[in-house]
């Protein structure tokens, strides 16, 4: 039976799932690297670390002889980009995107180019410093012009990943089209300060992400694709195996809403409230929206625990209390000083733990105040769309407080759990076989669950 193995990029979680034909899992492995500084002493992932682990396990795996690994591919977090010289050896950290960017350079690029508003409106990328990663080229560009010059081709971290064994420098749509303020979404072709900058001499030619190539490795033969964005890899399952048009909310670190059955252009509005597109395999469009969300839980829960004086997990075991909701929900206030979310609401300065009696009721103002930034967002993906049905997966799928929560507000529309083990890494083993998978595919091994009240 043909084999795909895939490896799956996380900022915290490093993995690698070994599946066969019907893309049941035979072998995983999970590790973590502890993260090195840049030049300017900013926490970047250590690339060297990421890339012997993967040629080494990509090589260890191929010479087993109980496995018969056919393809290979690569799922990985986006903003970012691995700058290589005629060899092909790396010029520079993999630049953190929480890295801050200089005012000066951010001012500079849009005296020149044009407002935030128009870029972005262009780019259906907010403005958000490095996690616009063409702007980090233009950055770098501006600040170690030697190190640029010697720059032969910058690509995409899933792109990367697939050179190392390709020896072919490719991008790909998901990559290019996740909020780098390079693609201009209305021509269809990188915005005109890419080409002003000569920028896409540094970019590697664009093919569609089902692309592969056919090389040798340990003298096996093998099929090895091109590489896929996360957030791309994450949708592509449920597009192939649901019927009606739907509604992803991909919890994390960061909360994606994704739309794909949306055929809006972005607005003014949409943009300033941090919407933005993502492109699909084909470059076809996206309409998300993003909240900071796990992020922020995690620093709220945190204090929780210390001003409670209880353990950080204990949240683990708590379920949705109707009347506590009831209660809380009259109050009708904001308690909580969130420090991450970009939200435009006011907000308190210091948390106000005092109408609390205890931990579990704070616990349930903290997620009535998350969900309401949640809701908004979500509806800002939905639009106009008309959707059917909404899918959690990721961390929130088990909160409970959580989905209740959305199943209050979305009375109408039909929610699914889902728990995808193979998360992204899936939508890389579709898109490298290029064979879709059932619907029924999804309802056994996504182990989804139809959410009531």
């Amino acid at each position: 039976m043909p084999q795909t193995l895939i490896f799956d990029i996380g900022k915290t979680n490093k993995k690698c799932f070994l599946l066969d034909e019907n893309y049941q899992e035979i072998w995983k492995e999970y590790v973590r690297f502890e993260e090195i500084k840049d030049e300017d002493g900013f926490t970047c992932d250590d690339l060297k670390a990421i890339t012997s682990w993967v040629k080494k396990t990509a090589k260890k795996l191929l010479k087993k002889k109980d496995f018969d690994i056919q393809f290979i591919n690569f799922s990985t977090y986006g903003a970012s980009f691995v700058h290589i010289n005629k060899d092909g050896k790396p010029l520079t950290s993999l630049y953190n995107y929480l890295k801050p960017y200089p005012a000066k350079i951010s001012k500079g690029f849009y005296k020149k180019y044009g407002t935030e508003l128009a870029i972005a409106q262009a780019t259906a990328s907010p403005p958000s410093g490095m996690l616009n990663s063409g702007l980090q080229l233009y950055w770098l560009k501006q600040t170690q012009p030697e190190v640029y010059a010697n720059i032969q081709y910058s690509l995409h971290f899933p792109q990367y990943l697939s050179y190392l064994f390709t020896g072919i420098p490719l991008s790909d749509y998901t990559s290019i089209g996740c909020h780098t303020s390079l693609w201009d979404y209305g021509q269809q072709k990188y915005h005109q300060w890419v080409y002003q900058e000569n920028i896409h001499e540094k970019l590697a030619p664009i093919v569609t992400t089902n692309t592969s190539i056919n090389t040798k490795i340990v003298g096996k033969k093998v099929t090895v694709g091109v590489g896929i964005h996360d957030s791309s890899a994450a949708l592509l399952p449920y597009l192939s195996g649901s019927k009606e048009p739907f509604l992803l909310l991909s919890t994390g670190t960061w909360s994606i809403a994704l739309n794909p059955f949306s055929s809006q252009l972005l607005s003014k509005k949409d943009l300033k409230n941090d919407c933005l597109n993502y492109l699909q395999i084909d470059g076809q469009p996206v309409r998300a929206s993003r909240l900071f969300l796990g992020n922020e839980y995690k620093l709220q829960i945190e204090k929780l625990a210390k001003k409670y004086k209880v353990e950080k997990e204990v949240f683990k075991q708590i379920t949705f209390k109707t009347e506590l909701f009831q209660q809380l929900k009259k109050r009708n206030n904001n308690y909580f000083a969130f420090e991450s979310l970009s939200i435009k609401r006011k907000l308190p300065i210091k948390p106000n733990y005092k109408p609390f009696e205890n931990y579990e009721m704070a616990y349930h103002q903290l997620m009535l105040e998350l969900v309401n930034e949640q809701i908004i967002f979500a509806e800002r993906a939905i639009e106009k769309t008309t959707i059917k049905k909404i899918y959690i997966d990721g961390g929130f799928a088990d909160n409970d407080l959580f989905i209740k929560l959305l199943l209050l507000h979305f009375k109408d529309l039909k929610i699914q759990t889902t728990k995808a083990p193979l998360g992204s890494a899936l939508g890389a083993a579709i898109v490298v076989n290029d064979k879709k998978v059932k619907s029924n595919f999804l309802r056994k091994q996504y182990a989804m669950k139809k959410q009531q009240l």
